[in-house]
């Protein structure tokens, strides 16, 4: 489905004004949407795979930004301090939850973390606010397969004094990225399961 560049009707943008029941199946039928395909593809841990999600047409969409924003900032214990995550996949994600977190009267500033220490100024692996030392941080990440890429955003975090707990994603392929955050005492979470997308693709008629 090609993005409609058109102006829509208030009706339209659910995404502000939907309820969290009515957000969550719309977020949903996005992802089946747009961002889901089936064939041959290697993914970026190296595994191949009969789908792809290919997240950023969701990410990126302006009603599936604040969408995603919405669902996962009730998501993050009271006590968080920070979002982040590791770049590229994640970038869309902290900063729409952080964008929301103001208008709950609740601002959480987003961190990104970077894959290599930035090669000039101050050569570093995290971008955003500095904080307190022991911060809490709640890392999110766009699709779980094996849970490498959001525990080397962990990882980073940890090196530089933060304290975390859990990481919140918006799909979980079930590959056992759930099983590596729970070996190291991370609480995991996700928004969506690949089966539900996948059943979601067949009722729509993909």
């Amino acid at each position: 489905m090609t993005y409609s560049t058109e102006n829509l009707s208030q009706s339209d943008i659910w995404a502000a004004t939907a309820d969290v029941t009515t957000l969550r199946q719309k977020l949903l039928d996005l992802f089946t949407q747009l961002a889901y395909q089936e064939g041959d593809f290697v993914l970026s841990s190296g595994l191949r795979s009969s789908y792809y999600i290919n997240k950023t047409q969701v990410t990126l969409h302006p009603q599936g930004a604040l969408a995603v924003g919405r669902l996962l900032f009730p998501l993050l214990p009271a006590d968080t301090q920070a979002v982040a995550g590791l770049t590229l996949g994640a970038d869309p994600i902290v900063t729409a939850v952080s964008v929301v977190s103001v208008y709950e009267n609740r601002p959480i500033p987003a961190l990104i973390i970077r894959k290599e220490a930035k090669g000039y100024g101050t050569r570093a692996y995290i971008e955003g606010p500095i904080l307190p030392e022991g911060a809490k941080v709640v890392v999110l990440e766009d699709v779980v397969t094996t849970g490498q890429s959001a525990l080397k955003a962990v990882e980073r975090l940890q090196a530089a004094g933060y304290t975390i707990e859990q990481v919140i994603a918006l799909v979980d392929r079930k590959q056992g990225g759930a099983e590596l955050y729970e070996s190291v005492g991370l609480k995991f979470t996700a928004l969506f399961a690949i089966d539900e997308i996948q059943q979601r693709y067949r009722e729509l008629g993909n």
